[in-house]
């Protein structure tokens, strides 16, 4: 029997085995209007920071005071990904001015990188950092690639099953792997030649967005076009699947925390979720406005952090 839509989502949850969390757990810190924040990164300092692609900024929060400054990035800047650098400056995926931004940690000036000719219009997308301090990007419209930010030399790949890269994680063991929305695999990168390897996800148009990896190098991966949470185990090339509570979830970001825990979000349902291996259990954190619209989580130890983009705020779940 299908659920009503008029229940709320802690007794959806209660219903299909999920917890829902008290309200106490969240707080929101609001930004400037219009900035519709997507990235957002805690830093080892105290502060926060965030892409902002509706005004074509990066910014920092103090969540002490509450107080957010905004770098404007340029005219056409359209940020995504963002990284703290080992070297403590922040680096910018930004798919309008398809390059790479450096912001200087303590100045806040900026510079900018552009893409090689062969890339244009990349649509840059996931940023991360390797071991070695090396950048990796995806670009939604076909490409994947790694810059050097001691020599400033890029190297660049066209995707091998076109459209559809996005997020990017770095395995303990230093591998690298994207999700493939478009062609619904997961790729795993040679970070030496650039060379891929593709799986197959399960379940039909699953449409892989996000993934994570955990303390065992286990990739979890969401699936909005089926709703499932995956897990996927290089070792033995094994899947696992969860089906989300609620109707129709629509699972979009995902981080694994140092605990191993998976945290979502579901866009349909408008809320966060936590989900525990062990127990195989959903715990909801729902949004107190609607349409919150959350495209990116992070954290740090106690913390886990949110990006608002469709109520131009950040959130954090403290524990």
């Amino acid at each position: 029997m299908p659920l009503s839509p008029r229940l709320t989502p802690a007794l959806l949850c209660a219903l299909l085995f999920c917890t829902a969390s008290h309200a106490a757990d969240l707080q929101y810190y609001p930004l400037a209007k219009g900035a519709a924040p997507q990235a957002v990164v805690p830093a080892d300092d105290g502060k926060v920071w965030f892409s902002a692609t509706g005004n074509g900024s990066a910014g920092r929060l103090d969540p002490q005071s509450g107080e957010a400054e905004q770098i404007n990035l340029g005219k056409g800047s359209v940020p995504h990904g963002l990284v703290i650098g080992a070297e403590g400056n922040v680096w910018v995926a930004d798919s309008g001015l398809n390059a790479l931004v450096r912001i200087d940690g303590e100045r806040l000036g900026t510079e900018n990188f552009p893409l090689p000719a062969e890339a244009a219009n990349a649509g840059l997308d996931a940023l991360v950092q390797d071991d070695d301090g090396v950048l990796w990007f995806t670009g939604e419209n076909g490409f994947y690639g790694r810059f050097d930010p001691a020599s400033h030399a890029y190297k660049v790949w066209p995707a091998p099953d076109g459209k559809g890269p996005h997020g990017l994680a770095v395995t303990p063991d230093g591998s690298l792997w994207y999700a493939a929305s478009e062609s619904n695999r997961i790729v795993q990168i040679d970070s030496l030649s650039g060379a891929t390897t593709s799986y197959d996800t399960p379940g039909a148009n699953g449409k892989p967005l996000q993934l994570g990896a955990d303390s065992v190098g286990r990739l979890w991966i969401s699936q909005p076009g089926n709703g499932q949470l995956s897990r996927f185990d290089p070792s033995d090339r094994t899947w696992k699947s969860w089906p989300l509570p609620g109707d129709q979830p629509q699972p979009q970001a995902l981080y694994v925390d140092r605990m191993d825990r998976v945290w979502l979000s579901d866009a349909a349902g408008n809320l966060i979720l936590r989900f525990d291996a062990q127990t195989e259990r959903f715990h909801a954190y729902p949004s107190d406005q609607p349409a919150a619209q959350v495209r990116q989580i992070n954290g740090r130890p106690g913390e886990t952090w949110a990006a608002e983009s469709g109520n131009d705020r950040l959130a954090v779940i403290r524990e």
